[in-house]
């Protein structure tokens, strides 16, 4: 890529807008998503990015070269200074059936967004969040990673359009929180940080990895569990984060509510240090 436009869509490195209506991710989203929030013509948290892909690749036994994905990251975010990269990776096409080929190839999406336009208020004030009846399944072999069967996470989120709510709680079939729609959850109960296991659904996300790395390493506890419902409401702070947005404090949730508090202030400090 040698001139200074920024494409909208490269595939495996060329300009184009299309794929095959073979391609497998389109007939059974078989494949794996990134997106990436750039600003100052790097990308936040990129190493925990290529991490959480290659958990993914390995998981679903794609053909993938990382160290390519990354040149190709890198090289976009220069280009755009601020704004989103969404890559998709798909197995590629082949025939119907659900065996997949021997001779298949790779296919390699990296999409150009402006910056994502998310209210201020979200992060100074707080957020309302809606109770999600859709419930998520549970499947260890893909919990954590981001495949692209994002249906359940589809229909919660069509479960309202009222926008005094800015993010869904989703929970599991058993009734444990798991995270929201689009973000992970943390519930501060006792000093303690507490954020759902992910070991059976749920996406482990990026920020939510590091928000852990960081708080344990300034002396926080934060701890993996099965979040019940009602631990969750008698939480002192509540905060949901994602690459994109940072930390935004919940401050209700059905009829409970809760303050924007210090804990939760220093988390979104710790967002702010690498999403500038």
């Amino acid at each position: 890529m040698t001139s200074n436009a920024v494409p909208e869509c490269l595939i495996d490195g060329q300009p184009a807008n299309q794929v095959r209506v073979t391609d497998r991710g389109l007939s059974y989203g078989d494949g794996l998503f990134e997106t990436l929030r750039v600003s100052q013509g790097s990308i936040a948290l990129i190493d925990y990015h290529l991490a959480r892909l290659q958990r993914g690749i390995q998981a679903l036994r794609l053909q993938a070269d990382i160290e390519l994905i990354a040149e190709e990251w890198r090289d976009l975010a220069a280009r755009m200074g601020a704004g989103v990269i969404k890559l998709t990776l798909t197995r590629g096409s082949g025939q119907r059936g659900y065996a997949i080929p021997a001779d298949v190839r790779t296919v390699r999406i990296q999409q150009c967004f402006p910056p994502a336009n998310y209210p201020e208020a979200h992060a100074r004030e707080g957020i309302r969040l809606f109770s999600c009846a859709t419930r998520l399944a549970h499947q260890p072999l893909l919990a954590g990673i981001k495949h692209l069967n994002r249906l359940e996470q589809v229909l919660a989120r069509s479960e309202w359009n009222d926008p005094q709510y800015a993010e869904g709680l989703v929970c599991d079939i058993q009734g444990l929180v798991v995270e929201c729609t689009m973000s992970n959850l943390f519930a501060r109960q006792d000093g303690i940080w507490l954020t759902p296991s992910l070991a059976q659904c749920g996406v482990s996300g990026v920020m939510r990895e590091y928000l852990m790395n960081e708080m344990r390493a300034h002396g926080e506890q934060v701890e993996e569990v099965e979040l019940q419902h009602s631990a969750l409401l008698n939480a002192s702070e509540l905060f949901c984060c994602n690459s994109l947005f940072g930390v935004w404090p919940i401050i209700a949730l059905d009829r409970h509510q809760w303050p924007v508090g210090p804990h939760s202030r220093y988390a979104q400090a710790l967002a702010e240090q690498v999403i500038k």
